[in-house]
């Protein structure tokens, strides 16, 4: 079963803030790691405790990609995408607690 990807206008914003190459980094990941099974738990994706922000994290190096998936319409909805600076994390260049 394969899931179309969507961004929130504020996702894409959060995307523009990295290079070129982090960008490319981060939407194949995406890709590759959303399109099939988005809910299943692996090492560098897991669901989070209830937040203001999304149901789901992935992992990809140093960065953080923030996403809802709604299961009856095969879609997966990045909310937000963000980065980790020693244990601290960014999103829309703010620091951000979950």
């Amino acid at each position: 079963m394969r899931f179309d990807i969507v961004f929130t206008p504020e996702a894409l914003e959060d995307l523009r803030l990295f290079r070129k190459g982090e960008r490319t980094r981060i939407i194949e990941a995406i890709e590759e790691q959303l399109s099939h099974e988005p809910n299943r738990e692996t090492r560098n994706r897991k669901r989070l405790r209830p937040n203001q922000t999304a149901e789901w994290v992935i992992r990809v190096d140093r960065f953080r990609v923030f996403y809802d998936i709604e299961e009856s319409a095969h879609l997966v909805r990045i909310e937000a995408v963000g980065h980790k600076r020693g244990g601290r994390l960014f999103i829309h260049g703010e620091e951000y607690h979950l």
